[in-house]
């Protein structure tokens, strides 16, 4: 099993380098991770116009990745599920993709493309630690699936 997990961030340095590197390392005895940051030109331009601009630049440069594979896209609209849930969203799959958008969101359009769309809780949270529950939960996800007892 493949897993992509898409954002629009800077490639930066960050201290949960090492956190993302652990959870990988121990997703990797289910699936392939590969985690892919995007933050193209087209991007840091619309920052400067509106939100509205910057959620059209990031369907732009997330759109090429929806293919045939299971879309999974966060949003802090999308439904709210439990780590129960979210097992079954990894469940009899061969690819799975993530989608974390930007500072301002997915557009409707971009919405439209995901086969499930997620909260991760009604708390504000940064990107990078967003990625870290997520990468958490898929591990979980994962643990719940082959009766592992990390998830208990």
């Amino acid at each position: 099993m493949t897993i992509d997990i898409y954002s629009i961030a800077k490639k930066e340095r960050s201290t949960y380098d090492p956190l993302y590197k652990e959870l990988m390392k121990m997703i990797s005895k289910f699936a392939k991770v590969n985690d892919i940051e995007l933050f193209p030109k087209d991007v840091v331009k619309a920052h400067t116009i509106s939100a509205e601009a910057s959620q059209k630049a990031y369907t732009a440069a997330l759109t090429p990745y929806v293919e045939k594979s299971f879309n999974v896209i966060l949003h802090p609209d999308g439904k709210i599920i439990d780590s129960f849930e979210f097992s079954k969203l990894l469940n009899d799959k061969m690819s799975v993709k993530f989608f974390i958008g930007g500072a301002y969101g997915f557009e409707e359009e971009f919405l439209k493309k995901g086969d499930s769309i997620i909260s991760l809780g009604k708390i504000t949270m940064s990107h990078k630690i967003a990625k870290v529950v997520l990468l958490e939960q898929i591990y979980r996800g994962f643990a719940i699936n082959s009766n592992h007892p990390y998830h208990k």
